[in-house]
């Protein structure tokens, strides 16, 4: 008797346990569930607003995370076409966007006009620079004025295009230092590298070792318009929707406004 109850102890015990490990692995395998992870190539000046949207959209879909390739939105184009993995694409121009289009590289049913910008000239918070106009650059005391590479950063050939407006593009040429994208266009100001340079009026806003000493006249650039498009080579078409949708929410349109950009009327 002693030694039946002994091993139906035993047995109940060995299924107990197989239960339990059974009920482990079950939790670790849904605990462990993969997340979707989408790549957003975006234009610099779109790092602050993203990195606030990014915690915020999150949470509201736990499955997806985000991973940000930041940079200009040339070098971002040509990465695109040259096979990179990218889930979604945010320009700062159209022309970059437009060429990834033309080339059937963007879904058509998944393309939009975001955000505007403007563009404006910072320099130093000391007031030493004393300029209010692009035909104030020429003085003797502004030895070098930063743009970002007009063939790779739209912010640059927005200045080149006022520049040359101006009449000034020529006569600059011997103090222009030239940038990988804005965000080293407002770095350079930044440290005293150069005394004025040509950012977005969203990049300004960021620091706080800078100011912005004119607004550049509309007139004399193209309007800066941001598009946002989904990659046809996505994997994750589905996830990616799902962020192409959120960023076009007035939730997420709330903090890009909060940085300094706008919204196309038709938004």
């Amino acid at each position: 008797m002693y030694r039946f109850a002994r091993k139906s102890m035993v047995l109940l015990l060995a299924v107990a346990v197989s239960i339990l490990v059974a009920a482990c692995g079950s939790n670790s395998q849904s605990s462990s569930a993969k997340q979707t992870e989408l790549t957003v190539s975006a234009a610099a000046s779109l790092t602050d607003a993203l990195n606030e949207i990014q915690p915020l959209f999150e949470k509201a879909h736990p499955d997806i995370k985000l991973v940000f390739n930041f940079g200009a939105s040339g070098t971002l184009q040509q990465q695109i076409e040259q096979g990179a993995p990218s889930d979604l694409f945010l320009s700062a121009a159209v022309k970059n966007m437009t060429a990834l289009a033309d080339k059937q590289l963007i879904d058509e049913a998944h393309q939009t006009n975001l955000l505007n910008n403007e563009l404006v000239v910072v320099a130093s918070t000391d007031g030493k620079a004393g300029i209010t106009g692009i035909a104030e650059l020429a003085k003797e005391e502004i030895k070098k004025v930063a743009i970002g590479i007009p063939e790779s950063v739209p912010a640059g050939k927005y200045a080149q295009e006022a520049l040359t407006n101006a009449q000034q593009w020529d006569a600059l040429q011997p103090k222009l230092v030239q940038a990988k994208d804005v965000r080293q266009v407002l770095q350079y100001v930044e440290t005293g590298n150069a005394e004025a340079g040509f950012v977005y009026k969203t990049d300004a806003l960021t620091s706080d070792k800078v100011g912005i000493a004119f607004a550049v006249d509309p007139q004399t650039y193209s309007p800066v318009v941001y598009p946002i498009g989904i990659v046809k080579a996505t994997k994750n078409a589905e996830q990616a929707g799902v962020l192409y949708d959120y960023l076009q929410s007035q939730a997420a349109l709330d903090i890009f406004i909060k940085y300094g950009f706008s919204v196309p009327a038709a938004k």
